[in-house]
C-alpha cells in the first residue's frame, strides 16, 4: 500500500511539472539539489529534488522531460537512487562517468528548449549544459521563475533563524581585518566587486553565525564586497536583532535579499571587473554582471580560499573541541561494545537509531556543544554499504554480534568542527573483511604520516590512500578527504583530496579529513576517519598533524600484513589516546580505550 502511494505520488508530481513547461513553452527542465547558494544542506524549502523525484541525497540532479525522467548521482547514491526512485519512472546515470551534458547532447533535439533556474546552478555547470544542448542543436534557457515552486504546493517557508554575532576570540580577527584583506586581493587583481553568495564564507567574513539549515550555524544571505572593503549584506532584516550595534557592520549596508540581483547589475558600470566563483556562484550574478557590460571575472572565490587556513585562535579551537568530541566518542564505544552482545543475548537488540541517539547523548555532556554537523550515518550489516545512508523508522536495523557497525559522526562546538568516521565488530570476521579492514587502515596510515613538499595538491597524494586496497584489486568511489569549517561547513572548499584534479595547493592551516573505506553491498561498509591538520615541518616540508582523538578497533587487523613503521604508527598513535583522553574517561570507557590499545599477536 506505501509503495502504491508513493508512485502515485511520483507520477502526480511529474506530470504537474510536464503540464507547467507546456504552459513555459519549454520541452525539458533541470532540477538541481543545489540551492541559491549552491549548498551541500538544503533548507526544506530548496528541497525542490526530493520533493520532485523522492531522492534525498546531498548531491544530485535530474532532467524531467514530457516523455522521460534521469537521475544523475555519484558512486555514494547508486544503491539509496535505486531504493528511492523507481525505475518505473526514472533511469539512473553516474553524474561523472555519464554527465547530463553528454546526456542532453545524445538525446535532446533540434529547437528543444531546455529551462534551468539561473540561481540554482554555477556558472561552470551552465557552460556544460549549454554545451550540451548546443551539440543537440536545442537551447539552454534561464527561466524567470521556478518550475518546481510554481506547481509545489505545500512549499515550505524560507528559513528565518537568528542570526547572533561571533565572538571575537573565537574567530580570531575581526570582521574589518578580514575584509580589509579580502579588498586587498580585489586590488590586486584589478577588480571593483567580489560576489559572494556562500553562507558560510559570508558567516565568516561578517563574524556571524545563524541556523538556517540544519546542522550548519550559517544564515543565507548574499554579499557584494567592494575593493575598500564595504559591504552590502542582503539579508532578511527579521533574522537580526533590533539592534544592529550588536553586530560588526561598519562599512556594511543592510539590504533585502530580493535586490541582490537588481544591486548587483546598478553596481556594475561598464567595464567594471567582478569577481564571480565559476563553480559556487549562481550563473545569475554572471549574466547580471554581462547585462551591465561588467566584466566577469571567473576565479575561485578569495574568501573560500583566504577562510581554508585557519588562524591561531580557530586552530586551538579546533584542537580543543576535538579532545572533547574524542571523550564523547570513546564513551559511546564503551557502550556499545558492553550492550550490542548483552542486548542481543537478551533479545533486546540495540537498533541503528538508537546508536545514533547515544553519540549525541554523550556530545552533549560536552563543553560548548551545540547540535551534530551531519545526520550522524549508523548503519549496521549491509546499510553500511551505502556510504551516505540515514537510518530510518522502516530501514531500522538491529545491531548484531554477527555483524559489523560503522558510525559516521561529527559535533558543531562553539570552537570548532568535527567529523570521524569508525568500524565496530562485535564477533571474528571473515577473512576477506579483515583483508580490506587492514587495507583500508594501511592505505589511512600511508596518508597520515605522509610529508609532501608545499606545492602538492589533494589529486598528487589520493593514491597513496587506495594503494593498499588497489593491491588486492578493490576501490572506492567518493573522495579521501575534504577541508572542514571553524563552526562552520563540515565539507568545506576549497581543498580536498580525491581522483578528480583539484588545483589548490594544500598548505599549512586547512584542516582535513583522511577516510579511505571499502563497501560490499548489501554485506557490509568499512571506513576510518580522522581530521587533521596540515603543518610546515623545520625543512619546509608539509605533514598531517593529527586532531582526532578515537581509538581504533584492533581486533579486524591482519597484523602480519602490517610493516613496523604502520605498528609504530598505531602505538604512537594509542599513547596519545592514553595521555589525551586517559584521566578523562569513565572507568568503563578506559577499560575500552585500554582494550584498543593492546594489539593482536
Amino acid at each position: 500500500m506505501l509503495e502504491n502511494q508513493k508512485f502515485e505520488r511520483t507520477t502526480d508530481r511529474l506530470n504537474l511539472i510536464r503540464d507547467e513547461l507546456k504552459r513555459n513553452g519549454l520541452d525539458a527542465v533541470i532540477i538541481p539539489r543545489f540551492d541559491e547558494h549552491q549548498g551541500e544542506y538544503c533548507a526544506p524549502h530548496d528541497e525542490r529534488l526530493a520533493w520532485a523525484t523522492g531522492f534525498t541525497g546531498s548531491a544530485g540532479l535530474a532532467i524531467v522531460t514530457v516523455d522521460q525522467a534521469v537521475m544523475f548521482v555519484d558512486g555514494r547514491y547508486t544503491v539509496q537512487v535505486r531504493n528511492q526512485c523507481s525505475s518505473e519512472f526514472f533511469s539512473y546515470q553516474h553524474i561523472f562517468d555519464e554527465p547530463l551534458e553528454n546526456w542532453i547532447s545524445a538525446n535532446m533535439k533540434a529547437g528543444q528548449q531546455i529551462g534551468v533556474d539561473p540561481m540554482l546552478i554555477p556558472s561552470a555547470w551552465w557552460d556544460r549544459f549549454a554545451g550540451g544542448a548546443d551539440e543537440a542543436g536545442a537551447t539552454l534557457i534561464a527561466t524567470p521563475s521556478n518550475i518546481i515552486d510554481a506547481v509545489w504546493a505545500d512549499q515550505p517557508d524560507k528559513p528565518l533563524s537568528p542570526i547572533t554575532p561571533y565572538s571575537l576570540e573565537n574567530a580570531g580577527k575581526t570582521s574589518l581585518e578580514k575584509r580589509a584583506e579580502i579588498a586587498a586581493q580585489l586590488k590586486h587583481k584589478g577588480a571593483k566587486v567580489l560576489v559572494e553568495t556562500q553562507p558560510d564564507n559570508i558567516a565568516w567574513l561578517l563574524n556571524v553565525r545563524g541556523d538556517d539549515v540544519e546542522f550548519n550555524p550559517i544564515p543565507h544571505s548574499f554579499l557584494l564586497l567592494k575593493d575598500d572593503g564595504s559591504a552590502s549584506w542582503f539579508v532578511d532584516s527579521r533574522k537580526l536583532s533590533n539592534s544592529l550595534d550588536e553586530y560588526e557592520l561598519e562599512n556594511v549596508e543592510t539590504a533585502d535579499p530580493m535586490n541582490f540581483i537588481g544591486s548587483l547589475e546598478k553596481m556594475t558600470g561598464k567595464g567594471t571587473r567582478v569577481l564571480i566563483d565559476p563553480m559556487f556562484s549562481p550563473v545569475a550574478t554572471r549574466l547580471a554582471v554581462q547585462a551591465a557590460s561588467g566584466v566577469p571575472v571567473m576565479e575561485q572565490g578569495a574568501i573560500t580560499l583566504t577562510k581554508s587556513k585557519k588562524n591561531g585562535s580557530e586552530l586551538k579551537g579546533l584542537r580543543d573541541c576535538h579532545v572533547r568530541d574524542g571523550i564523547a566518542w570513546t564513551e559511546f564505544s564503551a557502550w556499545l561494545k558492553r550492550e550490542v552482545p548483552q542486548r542481543a543475548k537478551a533479545g533486546d537488540p540495540v537498533y541503528e537509531l538508537e546508536a545514533e541517539e547515544r553519540i549525541l547523548t554523550e556530545r552533549k555532556r560536552q563543553k560548548d556543544f551545540v547540535y551534530p554537523s551531519f545526520r550522524s550515518i549508523s548503519a549496521a550489516a549491509g546499510n553500511a554499504a551505502m556510504c551516505h545512508y540515514a537510518a530510518t523508522d522502516t530501514s531500522n536495523t538491529a545491531i548484531l554480534p554477527e555483524h559489523t557497525y560503522l558510525l559516521d559522526s561529527g559535533g558543531q562546538y562553539q570552537d570548532g568542527t568535527t567529523d570521524a568516521t569508525r568500524t565496530f565488530a562485535f564477533s571474528e570476521t571473515s577473512d576477506e573483511f579483515k583483508a580490506a579492514y587492514t587495507a583500508v587502515f594501511k592505505g589511512f596510515v600511508a596518508l597520515a604520516s605522509l610529508r609532501f613538499p608545499k606545492g602538492t595538491q589533494g589529486h598528487h597524494i589520493d593514491g597513496f590512500a587506495r594503494r593498499p586496497l588497489w593491491d588486492l584489486g578493490l576501490d572506492y568511489d567518493h573522495g579521501t578527504g575534504h577541508g572542514i569549517g571553524h563552526f562552520l561547513s563540515v565539507h568545506e572548499q576549497p581543498q580536498r583530496i580525491g581522483k578528480p584534479y583539484n588545483p589548490v595547493d594544500l598548505v599549512a592551516g586547512m584542516v582535513m579529513s583522511i577516510e579511505p573505506g571499502y563497501y560490499v553491498a548489501d554485506q557490509y561498509g568499512i571506513r576510518i576517519e580522522n581530521l587533521f591538520e596540515i603543518v610546515e615541518e623545520d625543512d619546509g616540508f608539509l605533514s598531517f598533524k593529527n586532531l582526532s582523538y578515537i581509538p581504533i578497533e584492533p581486533q579486524m587487523l591482519n597484523m602480519v600484513d602490517l610493516t613496523r613503521a604502520e605498528i609504530k604508527w598505531l602505538g604512537d598513535y594509542n599513547a596519545d589516546l592514553k595521555r589525551v583522553l586517559g584521566p578523562e574517561l569513565s572507568p568503563d570507557a578506559y577499560d575500552y580505550l585500554i582494550s584498543c590499545c593492546e594489539l593482536p599477536e
